[in-house]
């Protein structure tokens, strides 16, 4: 069975696969890299998998490359969380792997943080349907009272410069 593991810090720039499989390289072939990048900007998103064919063999590469410098930055190496089950088709980092949450709350997917158009929430003052207040037009406009007193100076020099 494979064991993933997450590979965190790595530097927010361009990078190749080939790049980063050349840090485990003498690992041998047993390792696999998957780089996890933007796909507007093909940068790094600043973190990546590793596959290892064992869990013994995983719990080596993080003793060994946990820290290691890799672009000037340290990388963090630890055990990657399984997918649920609706992420099927996305990778995901870990929380806190060592803390898990007894709320977890759902990490933004590939595409940052859009959400399924069925889950969209209204937006604030947007048109939509909403039921018509009977207040009248004077009770509705009102100044925050903060500045209600300059307003009304406002006004007054507005009515002046209106009538000359």
């Amino acid at each position: 069975m494979s064991i993933r593991l997450y590979i965190g810090n790595l530097p927010k720039e361009e990078i190749d696969r080939q790049e980063l499989q050349a840090v485990f390289a003498e690992e041998g072939d047993a390792v696999t890299t998957k780089l996890i990048k933007d796909r507007k900007t093909g940068k790094c998103r600043g973190f990546g998998f590793l596959t290892v064919n064992n869990d013994e063999q995983a719990d080596q590469i993080i003793e060994k490359y946990n820290g290691q410098l890799f672009k000037d930055t340290a990388i963090k190496l630890e055990k990657a969380l399984p997918r649920t089950k609706g992420d099927e088709g996305e990778e995901q980092a870990p929380k806190a792997a060592s803390h898990p949450s007894a709320n977890p709350t759902p990490s933004p997917n590939k595409e940052g943080s859009r959400r399924e158009k069925s889950s969209k929430k209204p937006r604030r003052g947007g048109g939509g349907s909403r039921e018509t207040s009977t207040a009248t037009d004077s009770d509705a406009i009102r100044p925050d009272p903060r500045w209600a007193s300059e307003l009304e100076k406002l006004k007054q020099m507005l009515a002046a410069q209106t009538t000359n």
